[in-house]
């Protein structure tokens, strides 16, 4: 008897968004440190601050800028210290972490050639390695479902149907 891979034979193109995964380093900037007793931004100070620190040590890192306290941060603050880093992060948000990696994988997925994929059967690889946010597989999903026949998601031998268009 013939073995036959019928996954290889199933014309299941697999896309893997670790692929798509920004290499560097991310880092979690939280301007509650430098607030004055936690709670209230001193403009003075924190003026002395941005112009004191050495922002060469965020060159080619990914910046999330945020606050962990409850305290109002007046907008400028943010803008203060995203206009210190810009000369030397790869990219700069305002968020935590996590939107940190919805933006990165956003910005990463808006490049691909929509047109390759276009009436192909689409596998979104699941498991891996690396962290993928779940925002880069709803991301994935809203690019890719106008061109393709279908979308599922897992492995090309265990899948989930997600979309499939009606001929």
């Amino acid at each position: 008897m013939e073995i036959t891979n019928k996954v290889a034979q199933s014309g299941l193109v697999e896309f893997n968004l670790e692929d798509y995964y920004p290499k560097g380093e991310r880092v979690l900037l939280d301007i509650k440190d430098h607030l004055f007793q936690g709670l209230i931004l001193k403009e003075k100070d924190f003026r002395e601050f941005v112009k004191g620190e050495d922002w060469a040590t965020y060159k080619d890192k990914f910046v999330a800028l945020y606050c962990s306290a409850d305290a109002v941060v007046p907008t400028w603050a943010y803008m203060l210290m995203a206009s210190a880093l810009e000369p030397f992060a790869k990219r700069i948000v305002f968020g935590d972490l996590k939107t940190l990696e919805t933006v990165l994988f956003t910005e990463a997925l808006a490049g691909i050639r929509v047109a390759d994929f276009e009436d192909k059967r689409v596998v979104i690889k699941g498991c891996g390695n690396l962290p993928v946010p779940e925002s880069a597989y709803v991301e994935i999903t809203r690019i890719l479902r106008p061109v393709v026949r279908s979308i599922m998601y897992g492995e090309p031998c265990s899948t989930v149907p997600v979309f499939k268009r009606s001929d």
